[in-house]
C-alpha cells in the first residue's frame, strides 16, 4: 500500500508501504525520547544545585527563567534554518549543542554561571523542538491520523527514564559532572540513529508558500496567521506550565511539601512526567474518538483539581497525586497546539509551528519568576497555586481546537 502525505506548504512525502512508514515515525520518536532525557538528566540535581550555590527561591526561579530567555533569543532561528537544512540536520546539530550545555551546568561554581547554562540549553532547545515537531507532523501527515501526541509521549518517556536515573546517581553518590557527560554522549548518539532512520523523505528543505507581491499584503497574511496562533499560544502555554513546574519546582516541592530528602526528590518530577508520558500515550486514541477540544477541556480540569491537590498537601503520596492529575491533564495540550499551527494560513510548517512555539515560551519566562516570587514572600504552597489558574485556562480556551480535530 502506498501512502502519500497532502501536499502541505510545498512538501510532499512518500513511503513505499505502510510498513514502511513505521520507520521514519520509530525516528521522530527516537529523536523526542532523546530530547526529554538530554534535559531531565539535570533537573533531579537542582536541589542539590540550590544547596551548593545557596540560591533563594526568587533566585532560582530567575536562573530557571533563563531557559526561556534563550528560547525566545532563537526565535527566528528555526524556520530558516528548516527551511535551508531540513528538520532532521537541524535536530541532530542543535542536541549536540544542547547536551554539551546541559553538561556544563554541572561545573557552574555560581548562580550566573549557571544562568549562562540554562541560557544555552534553552536557546538550543528551541530550535531542536521546532526541528522534531515539523519532522513529526510530515510523519503524521503521511500515516493520515494523530501521532504527534505519542511522539510528544515519547519526550515524555524519556524524561522518565532519565529523570528516574538521575535520581538514583544523586542518592548514590555519583558525580554529577560524570553523570551529565555520559548522558549527553548517549543522547547524542540516539538522536544521530533516529536521523537515519528517518530518512531523506521527512528530512528534505522546506519550500515556503510563495510571497505577496507587495508588502501591505505580506503583513495582513503574517496579521491574519498571529491572529489564529493566539489562542493556541495560551492553550500551549497551559502545557508548557505544567511541565515547567515539574521540571523546575516539582523537586522541591517533595522535600518542602512532601517531606522528601533531597536524594530522592527527583521522584516528584517522575511521577508529574510520567503521568503526562502516559496521558500522551492514550492521548491519539482519545482525540481520534473525541476531539482536541474536549480532551483539552477535561485535562484542564485534572490541571485545575491536581492543583488543589498539590498545594493542601501533607505527605508524599498526597502530593504525588495532586502531580499525577496535573502531568495528564497537561499531556495533548502542546501536541495539539502544534498540530493546528502548521496549518496556519499563510505560512509555512515550520513558520507556524515556530509562531507558537516562541510564544508559548513566553510561559517559561515568566513561570518560574512568579512561583518563586510568590514562593519567597508566602510560601511554596502559594506558589504553585498558578496550576489551578493554568487549568482554568485551559477549559475555557479548548474550544479553540473544536475546528482543528483530527478525524480519519
Amino acid at each position: 500500500m502506498i501512502i502519500v502525505a497532502p501536499s502541505v506548504r510545498g512538501v510532499t512525502t512518500e513511503t513505499q508501504t505502510t510498513t514502511g512508514g513505521l520507520r521514519p515515525a520509530l525516528g521522530v520518536g527516537t529523536m523526542f525520547a532523546s530530547n526529554g532525557a538530554v534535559f531531565a538528566a539535570l533537573l533531579p540535581w537542582y536541589p542539590i544545585m540550590v544547596d551548593r550555590l545557596h540560591l533563594s527561591p526568587a533566585e532560582f526561579g530567575f536562573v530557571v527563567a533563563s531557559f526561556a530567555v534563550g528560547a525566545l533569543v532563537s526565535s527566528a532561528l528555526p524556520a530558516p534554518l528548516i527551511a535551508r537544512f531540513g528538520p532532521v540536520r537541524v535536530a541532530v546539530v542543535g542536541t549536540v549543542l544542547l547536551a554539551a550545555a546541559i553538561a556544563s551546568a554541572a561545573w557552574a561554581p555560581s548562580a550566573a554561571w549557571f544562568a549562562v547554562a540554562i541560557f544555552l540549553a534553552g536557546f538550543f532547545d528551541a530550535v531542536v523542538d521546532v526541528a522534531q515537531n515539523v519532522a513529526g507532523i510530515r510523519v503524521q501527515d503521511a500515516v493520515g491520523r494523530s501521532i504527534l501526541s505519542s511522539m510528544h509521549a515519547l519526550w515524555s518517556l524519556g524524561g522518565v527514564a532519565s529523570g528516574a536515573l538521575s535520581t538514583a546517581a544523586a542518592a548514590s553518590g555519583l558525580s554529577m559532572r560524570g553523570y551529565l557527560v555520559g548522558v549527553a554522549v548517549v543522547c547524542v548518539g540516539l538522536v544521530a540513529l533516529g536521523g537515519v532512520l528517518i530518512g531523506p523523505w521527512a528530512s528534505a528543505p522546506e519550500q515556503a508558500p510563495e510571497p505577496a507581491d507587495d508588502a501591505p499584503a505580506r503583513g495582513r497574511v503574517w496579521r491574519t496567521a498571529l491572529l489564529a496562533a493566539l489562542p493556541l499560544v495560551v492553550i500551549a502555554i497551559c502545557g508548557t506550565m505544567v511541565e515547567d513546574v515539574a521540571n523546575n519546582w516539582a523537586a522541591l516541592a517533595g522535600v518542602r511539601i512532601g517531606g522528601l530528602s533531597v536524594g530522592v526528590a527527583g521522584l516528584a518530577f517522575t511521577v508529574t512526567i510520567g503521568s503526562q508520558c502516559v496521558g500522551r500515550f492514550t492521548g491519539d486514541l482519545l482525540i481520534h474518538r473525541f476531539g482536541r477540544s474536549r480532551v483539552a477541556f477535561v485535562g484542564g480540569v485534572l490541571i485545575a483539581v491536581g492543583g488543589l491537590v498539590v498545594v493542601t498537601a501533607h505527605s508524599p503520596a498526597v502530593l504525588f497525586v495532586g502531580l499525577a492529575l496535573a502531568g495528564y491533564g497537561s499531556a495533548t495540550l502542546v501536541p495539539s497546539a502544534l498540530t493546528a499551527a502548521a496549518r496556519l494560513p499563510g505560512v509555512s510548517q515550520g513558520a507556524g509551528v515556530t509562531i507558537v512555539s516562541w510564544l508559548m515560551r513566553v510561559g517559561f519566562l515568566v513561570t518560574s519568576p512568579i512561583i518563586g516570587s510568590i514562593a519567597g514572600a508566602v510560601g511554596l504552597r502559594w506558589g504553585l497555586c498558578t496550576l489551578v489558574v493554568v487549568g482554568v485556562a485551559a477549559v475555557a480556551l479548548s474550544g479553540a481546537l473544536r475546528e482543528r480535530r483530527t478525524v480519519n
